[in-house]
């Protein structure tokens, strides 16, 4: 395979965007102030922000939790937790700087009387500013309680008011069709939709949302993204990571399905399948990004069956290191029967989708960290030429290769397009080329992380990267058919195993409609 370009891009007129920062003051307040999600992503990803100077003049972070820390002890461990997970180096005086805005407050997720506290701390507004960010970084059984005390202790403003208040919710939101119906009824009844954030870190990556610039942006791809010339689409988001750390208990409360497929890979699939919107406001997009979720076909026990594959890893050795299978692992019960990997086949009933398969797949202890969206379109109605894979002057008959656009979200971002061309010789034969962008080596230093910017456009209220409770509603009415589907019939759909350091279970590959097609794995 030959790589045929890479350009590289310089943007002298970069300078003259208009600098993207946060112009209102505001008070940010972390419930799970003291967790992990704080410690690795929240503070680090403000500090960057703050060290590039995007952070307004005046601005207040509160972490909430239950431990005993004074603001200074907080404020240290906080520093040496910055330190440690930054995206890259900076001054010492911009770190100290931002950590003296930090501050902790004490208090349970469940006690009214601590909220009315907060409350009254917030109220003096020479310190705190009036406009608030309430980022719940808490297990999901606090999502409604936290805020309900939010609302009811005065601490959230009307939507009206002059002074804005805005809650980030994190995944999962709800567990099932029925939890997430209940969940949005309650947050909806103490909210209004405007002030709720539901985060999604994949939409915050820089090359997911080059997804929707490259089909928008680009006249020469839009026209052939329909039935008429793809094939199917793959979406892969592969972990080779197992239960470390002790997350064996809140992952076999959830599976593969619930923590990557139900939000991530449909979201993904929202992106390169939706319809152009009408502009780049949040609810235009997010509209889109609706129909799609109601166009998906909602399967039948049967299509569960015969269209989705459910799997769990097995024992095995991984780089020469032996590891356990998942029932094996630490707070997994030994007949556990939830699924470390999920492989599906979905269809689109819409006018430019109809009849092409959507294939998506996530799992633990694979092979390689890697997620990604290709789109194989059609081969040509006539094999005019013969196609050859050749290493240097040896040359092998193969099946033709179909052109496929890759979207590479990580690692190694960035989109590649594979094609034919003549190869140099006295032969009238074709090989498999490459047209391929890489970020790392298109554009100097690195990438924002994922909540850079979601916390950027939470506190420039731009919704766009946020799901909407239709959205979340409407995924839930997917994927709820084929929970229940593996707990009634569990005994008719198999559960199947793999060996670790594996791309999966063979039996996903029986999704694909003809065998000469397969999956991705770069």
């Amino acid at each position: 395979m030959s790589r045929i370009i890479n350009v590289q891009h310089d943007h002298p007129e970069a300078s003259r965007l208009p600098e993207v920062r946060v112009e209102e003051d505001l008070t940010v307040v972390i419930f799970g102030g003291t967790g992990d999600l704080t410690r690795r992503k929240l503070l680090p990803a403000l500090y960057a922000l703050a060290e590039e100077r995007r952070m307004p003049e005046r601005f207040r972070v509160v972490g909430c939790g239950r431990r005993d820390y004074t603001d200074e002890s907080f404020r240290e461990e906080m520093r040496e937790e910055i330190l440690r997970f930054r995206r890259e180096e900076g001054p010492e005086d911009a770190l100290d700087a931002f950590v003296e805005r930090i501050e902790y407050f004490k208090g349970e997720l469940d006690d009214a009387e601590g909220y009315s506290r907060l409350h009254q701390r917030l109220s003096d507004a020479d310190h705190y500013p009036a406009n608030r960010v309430f980022y719940l970084s808490t297990a999901p059984n606090f999502f409604e309680p936290v805020t309900r005390h939010l609302k009811e202790s005065g601490l959230i403003y009307a939507a009206s008011d002059e002074a804005w208040s805005r809650v980030v919710i994190e995944k999962p939101f709800g567990h099932d069709l029925e939890s997430a119906l209940s969940l949005n009824r309650e947050i909806l009844r103490l909210l209004d939709e405007s002030q709720v954030y539901r985060i999604d870190h994949y939409l915050g990556k820089e090359t997911v949302q080059n997804i929707l610039s490259f089909r928008f942006a680009n006249t020469i791809f839009e026209p052939v993204f329909n039935n008429r010339f793809v094939d199917h689409i793959q979406v892969t988001a592969s972990e080779t990571v197992g239960m470390e750390s002790g997350r064996g208990a809140y992952f076999d409360q959830a599976g593969s399905l619930r923590d990557m497929m139900q939000n991530h890979l449909t979201q993904l699939l929202c992106l390169v399948t939706m319809e152009p919107p009408s502009g780049l406001a949040s609810d235009a997009v997010r509209n889109e990004k609706v129909k799609v979720l109601q166009s998906l076909r909602v399967p039948t026990a049967e299509d569960v069956r015969k269209n989705m594959v459910r799997a769990q890893y097995a024992a095995g050795q991984v780089k020469n290191k032996k590891v356990p299978a998942y029932v094996d692992e630490d707070r997994v019960p030994g007949d556990s029967r939830t699924e470390t990997y999920v492989a599906a086949k979905f269809y689109l009933d819409n006018w430019r989708w109809s009849g092409v398969p959507m294939l998506l797949r996530t799992g633990k202890r694979m092979a390689k960290k890697q997620t990604s969206i290709t789109v194989q379109f059609k081969k040509p109605p006539m094999q005019l030429f013969r196609t050859v894979q050749c290493e240097n002057d040896i040359c092998d008959l193969t099946e033709t290769q179909p052109n496929m656009l890759t979207f590479r979200i990580q690692p190694d971002e960035g989109i590649s397009l594979h094609f034919a061309t003549k190869r140099p010789s006295m032969h009238m034969v074709v090989e498999d080329s490459e047209l391929d962008f890489r970020y790392d080596e298109n554009y100097q230093g690195t990438l924002p992380e994922a909540y850079e910017r979601l916390l950027m456009d939470v506190m420039r209220g731009d919704a766009t990267l946020f799901t909407r409770s239709d959205e979340v509603e409407a995924a839930w009415r997917i994927m709820d058919p084929v929970l229940r589907a593996w707990k009634e019939r569990d005994d008719y759909i198999p559960l199947h195993f793999y060996a670790p350091g594996t791309w999966g279970p063979l039996a996903a590959d029986e999704l694909f409609d003809r065998e000469v097609d397969q999956w991705r794995n770069e």
